[in-house]
């Protein structure tokens, strides 16, 4: 008998159930002590003292979600600061971390087959029951699924969560969520599925995101510049037609433009830059370089 199509399909699908069966359930970190400090008081004292600089901002409503930076804390922490001090002392009950995926992977939006992230500061527990309202919302719009994955080695999304740590109050579950695909469909399909599936009352949205990569900083700041007032106008369809045609550039694009249209649906009306900077404010090298923005989204008191 032939191996066909359909027999591989299977067999990956047996190896990957029992790959499941077998994964720890607290997700170790691949990048503390790389990305970020493995040491619990240094890491603490870094985020803090970055917090501690960042100037406030004045904003108009209450914050619905963050966009932030996700290259190591040295490069973009300065930068990533000024969108979590927006929320410092806040409570929600749950956080939805939108972040890319830029390992391989076929399936096009993918969670954490784990049922907790730990950093350095803490284990931060995966509300599963959101995790699988997300996903039942998202397949009826879409036919897609949410795909577990276990012991993956992203970084954009974890490294968002010492932050979390260190400027939430109270307890929190997360709701990972990887985005492999950058088309604007299944951003639209995410945003709304994820707008029908959580409380907007009680969840914080976070996108994670890097801008332009490896150009020299003259013309890193004008696609940047570009980039960011058109996140400003709050208007993900023009954000992917600005990627298009080469004019603004961001590694997250689906997840900012998820995050957008999940907060339109729940009654935002307004994004607000905080900072912006490149890598060479720490490397000194403006040859080539790597944009890091903030930005907050807000809705009317």
């Amino acid at each position: 008998m032939g191996f066909n199509d359909s027999n591989i399909s299977q067999t990956d699908d047996m190896l990957e159930l029992n790959m499941m069966k077998n994964i720890d359930p607290i997700r170790p970190s691949p990048i503390a002590g790389s990305w970020y400090s493995a040491n619990p008081q240094e890491l603490a004292q870094t985020i803090d003292a970055y917090l501690e600089v960042a100037e406030p901002q004045r904003l108009s409503g209450e914050v619905v979600g963050l966009i932030a930076p996700h290259a190591g804390h040295a490069y973009s922490g300065p930068v990533a600061a000024y969108a979590f001090k927006t929320i410092m002392g806040h409570h929600f009950d749950h956080v939805a971390v939108l972040a890319p995926l830029h390992q391989y992977n076929p399936h096009p939006v993918l969670t954490s087959a784990h049922n907790a992230y730990k950093t350095p500061l803490g284990v931060l527990p995966i509300n599963k029951e959101a995790v699988a309202a997300v996903d039942a919302a998202f397949h009826a719009r879409t036919g897609l699924n949410l795909t577990p994955i276990a012991n993956d080695r992203e970084h954009s999304l974890e490294i968002e969560l010492p932050f979390l740590q260190r400027t939430l109050a109270g307890e929190y579950d997360l709701i990972p969520i990887m985005v492999r695909d950058q088309t604007r469909q299944v951003a639209h399909d995410l945003g709304l599925a994820l707008a029908e599936a959580l409380d907007k009352d009680t969840t914080l949205l976070v996108a994670s995101s890097d801008l332009s990569h490896f150009y020299p900083e003259s013309q890193a700041n004008q696609l940047d510049g570009l980039f960011l007032k058109t996140l400003a106008n709050f208007s993900p369809d023009d954000l992917f037609e600005l990627q298009n045609r080469g004019l603004g550039q961001a590694c997250g694009l689906s997840p900012i433009a998820t995050v957008l249209w999940t907060a339109k649906q729940w009654g935002a009306d307004q994004v607000t830059l905080l900072d912006y900077n490149t890598s060479a404010a720490i490397t000194g090298d403006r040859s080539s370089v790597v944009g890091y923005g903030a930005a907050a989204i807000t809705r009317p008191s």
